[in-house]
């Protein structure tokens, strides 16, 4: 009778936790996220962030690398300079630097050309807020929770953002942590003429002036691999607003 009466118990405790579960929202989730980067409090406080590290790119001639800057305006200006060796493929240095001064997109690229961003990839990057972008994340899209998936060995809580213009995210955030663990997208790659899938997966995360970074930052697609390796990481540095515009 005992053993039954365990079991009979056990399977209440089970039920109750699964309901409580299920019974969690996008909302719910995204608060756990919001408090485990650090606060909302303290994540109001980063207007700007500047962020230093190695870029490694996997290719089939072997592994090219470089240097990285990344610098973050808030609400959306972004600029990303990467200068990468290309001595392997018997060329000198590539230089790419991509600007969005939150309307305009542009990037100088000593291999491939000089363009504006349009279309897919502008609305990505009007898409993506700083220092998070689900801070106010109903001001441009919605968010849909579908349950937990498997993320290599780790359960994630599965959200699916779907902006007003942009790719739809799908962003998963460790079970246990709240952070995020990897983001899958469809991007359109105009030099292609096609969409692909891309996938990034942050780790690594440290603290820094009270909120969680990622020093290590993994993206794949079907084109390449690549990987940031932080070095630095400074917040609220004064940023000529300049160096975001189209030169």
């Amino acid at each position: 009778m005992k053993t039954i009466t365990q079991r009979i118990f056990t399977a209440a405790l089970f039920l109750l936790f699964t309901q409580a579960a299920l019974a969690q929202t996008a909302d719910d989730i995204i608060e756990k996220h919001s408090a485990a980067m650090g606060g909302r409090a303290a994540l109001a406080k980063i207007k700007s962030r500047v962020t230093t590290g190695t870029i490694t790119v996997t290719t089939p001639v072997g592994d090219l690398t470089g240097s990285v800057e990344i610098y973050n305006q808030a609400p959306n200006k972004s600029r990303t300079l990467v200068q990468i060796d290309l001595s392997a493929l018997g060329a000198g240095k590539m230089v790419q630097d991509q600007r969005f001064d939150g309307k305009v997109g542009y990037v100088a690229d000593t291999l491939q050309g000089n363009r504006d961003i349009t279309g897919n990839p502008l609305d990505n990057l009007k898409n993506a807020m700083f220092p998070s972008a689900l801070l106010n994340y109903k001001e441009t899209s919605t968010i849909e929770l579908r349950g937990k998936e498997k993320v290599g060995d780790r359960d994630a809580y599965l959200l699916i953002g779907t902006p007003k213009t942009g790719s739809v995210v799908q962003l998963y955030l460790d079970a246990e942590s709240y952070l995020p663990i990897k983001t899958a997208m469809k991007v359109n790659v105009p030099q292609l003429g096609a969409d692909v899938e891309q996938t990034t997966e942050p780790s690594d995360y440290r603290d820094v002036d009270g909120i969680k970074v990622p020093f290590r930052i993994r993206t794949t697609s079907n084109i390449q691999t690549v990987n940031i390796d932080v070095t630095k990481v400074e917040h609220n540095t004064a940023l000529d607003q300049a160096m975001f515009s189209k030169p």
